[in-house]
């Protein structure tokens, strides 16, 4: 570029000094480099960059010129005749050159101006678009709108392809999943295993099948689901079990033989089908001998006739019947026996038991109608009481007004049959009347049924002996059966002492007990407890199961026989020998399933004499030796009596 050339982009004359200018120029050429830098566009900053370009040139070529000068000794003394100011035409030109250089660059610069403007509003717009679209797919998300927030999420990636939103927005929307898939397994297996604890297994199931549906492979909802099937088969089997005990209460030995069987199709060693059946065949075994047995009375009873009274032709008869209850030749020879003594019935003869009670002697038969009897009744004869069903025939009376029936000491003989006797309020004292009461007579109860009384269901007392054959106790507010004092005889077989508060049957106080296949099931303390002091206590073949103490307490005896006897599934233990029964030989016996120890012997026993009882699968240890019950106040040592 030429000196002249430089003057005409500075807006210089050819003969003008540019000394005096210098500083305006160099202003100039910074008001030109900031319209560079402010450029809205970059077109338009090429644009002023060129210009910025020349001007920067044509400066430099005028300052190099400059400099040359002030280097000559000619042009040093020019410089220095040369006016200290410029006229002020010149200054106005130069003024001017610079005003029009200037609006010509912002001419230059007008319509992208414009356009910047245009370009920065359609900026704020793009960028408020951005900001709503991410407000709105991160408000989606935290409404678990989880398409609807990706959608927005790969709209701002569209739009913006560098922006971090999207990224951050997907993985939100992963966590988020992931969480509402947490809570929903957590809500869903949570509720499966309530309803399966609960045993709702259709709603258990339904709950699982929620989780299973979305994750088939999820292995706690496998489990469950598993546990369930298990449940099922658990109810199956426990259904079925129901179903055989109610035979077995029924009598119905062949059902239940043929219900149990079903469980052992699948499961042979199940204890508890194994157990009814064995139940049910003894039943079954012990009905033949007792048939055989009956059709050997019968024969002597058809001997001894002679048509006339015979206490030992009835006696052999009324075994005979008990025996063998549907042999229609031992009913129609009792029968006709009984036309040897007086029959009075009720109603008929008389209203209500107590008056045929009041004129009846010794061996005169009393048969009561089917219905609700009220009492209390006294006998004090040996009649013979008979109902024909003690769910239909029963006799009642309220807790305070003392027992249904008393057999008093007079009744040495008297005999009741196939009767229920109950309460119809309860008292709540200390002094409660057991619902059957034997006083010093004797009396056989077979079956009759005790229930519902405030104390015990039956009671013998003050030298009294009772037999009870086929009878049930239940829910009795102390004692199913219970025998108290020097003198006082119980006798029980083949009878039933079920849920009732304290014991099954209990003995106390040197009072005798003989008991023999009976069934104590669900008391609320021990299946047999007995305390006999120096009296006989003789236990065998009898079924102990599921009372909430121990199956058999033996806390003293002077002698006796304790075999052949099962106590299973009882909750504090099995057996519990105490030292004062020593003399008692207790052999032969199964304690299995209990949850504590199948055998409890106190300290003193020997050891070695109870070795032929067989402790099985009992929860706690099979054998507890030298237990300590002096100590009440340990609760480790401590056995309830």
């Amino acid at each position: 570029m030429t000196p002249d050339d430089a003057r005409r982009i500075l807006g210089l004359t050819p003969d003008e000094d540019p000394r005096i200018h210098l500083d305006a120029l160099k202003q100039t050429n910074d008001r030109i480099r900031e319209v560079v830098r402010t450029a809205p566009t970059q077109p338009l900053a090429d644009r002023y960059q060129k210009e910025l370009t020349r001007f920067e040139q044509a400066l430099a070529v005028i300052q190099d010129s400059i400099k040359a000068k002030d280097t000559s000794p000619n042009i040093t003394h020019e410089i220095a005749l040369a006016p200290e100011a410029p006229p002020k035409s010149h200054l106005k030109r130069t003024l001017c050159t610079m005003a029009w250089l200037l609006v010509f660059l912002t001419g230059l610069g007008g319509g992208g101006w414009i356009h910047f403007q245009d370009m920065e509003r359609k900026k704020a717009q793009f960028h408020a678009h951005i900001t709503s679209l991410e407000r709105q797919a991160f408000t989606l998300v935290e409404n678990r709108r989880w398409q609807d927030a990706t959608k927005a999420f790969e709209e701002i990636a569209a739009l913006a392809p560098d922006s971090p939103i999207p990224l951050l927005g997907n993985r939100s929307i992963e966590a988020g999943i992931a969480e509402e898939q947490t809570q929903f397994i957590g809500y869903w297996t949570g509720q499966a295993i309530a309803e399966l604890e609960a045993g709702r297994l259709e709603e258990a199931t339904a709950a699982t099948q929620q989780v299973l549906t979305k994750l088939p492979d999820h292995p706690e909802s496998n489990s469950i689901l598993n546990s369930i099937a298990a449940a099922r088969l658990s109810q199956a089997r426990e259904k079925i079990l129901t179903t055989a005990r109610t035979h077995l209460d029924a009598r119905d030995w062949n059902s239940a033989i043929k219900t149990a069987r079903t469980i052992l199709t699948t499961s042979p060693d199940d204890l508890d089908a194994k157990s009814i059946i064995a139940d049910a065949s003894a039943a079954l075994e012990k009905i033949a001998t007792d048939h055989a047995k009956a059709a050997t009375l019968l024969q002597l009873a058809t001997a001894r006739d002679r048509g006339e009274f015979d206490q030992q032709l009835l006696d052999w008869l009324r075994e005979a019947n008990t025996l063998h209850p549907e042999n229609l030749e031992i009913a129609a020879l009792l029968e006709k026996l009984a036309t040897y003594t007086r029959t009075l019935r009720v109603p008929g003869d008389f209203a209500t038991p107590a008056e045929a009670l009041a004129v009846a002697r010794d061996r005169d038969r009393i048969i009561l109608a089917n219905q609700v009897w009220k009492g209390p009744i006294i006998v004090n004869a040996a009649v013979d009481l008979q109902g024909s069903d003690p769910t239909k025939t029963i006799i009642e009376c309220t807790a305070e007004d003392g027992s249904a029936i008393t057999i008093g000491p007079n009744a040495i003989g008297a005999r009741i049959s196939s009767i229920g006797f109950r309460h119809e309020s309860f008292d709540v004292g200390t002094t409660r009347y057991s619902v059957a009461l034997v006083r010093g007579g004797r009396a056989a109860f077979v079956d009759c049924r005790f229930s519902e009384a405030s104390g015990h269901g039956l009671a013998v007392i003050e030298k009294g002996h009772a037999s009870v054959e086929r009878c049930r106790a239940t829910h009795n507010g102390w004692n199913g059966i219970s025998v108290m004092g020097q003198g006082s005889t119980l006798e029980a077989k083949d009878s039933e002492c079920l849920e009732n508060f304290e014991h099954g049957i209990e003995s106390w106080n040197g009072a005798s007990l003989t008991l023999t296949n009976n069934r104590c099931e669900g008391n609320s303390r021990n299946g047999i407890h007995a305390d006999n002091g120096n009296s006989m206590a003789t236990i065998t073949g009898n079924q102990l199961i599921a009372n909430r103490e121990f199956g058999l307490v033996l806390g003293s005896a002077g002698s006796g026989n304790i075999t052949g006897n099962t106590a299973r599934n009882n909750l504090l233990g099995g057996l519990v020998i105490h030292h004062a029964a020593a003399k008692a030989v207790v052999t032969g016996n199964l304690a299995t399933l209990n949850q504590g120890p199948g055998l409890i012997l106190e300290k003193g026993l020997v050891i070695p004499n109870y070795s032929t009882n067989t402790l099985t699968k009992n929860s706690d240890t099979q054998q507890l030796t030298e237990a300590d019950f002096s100590l009440p106040d340990n609760p480790e040592t401590q056995v309830p009596d």
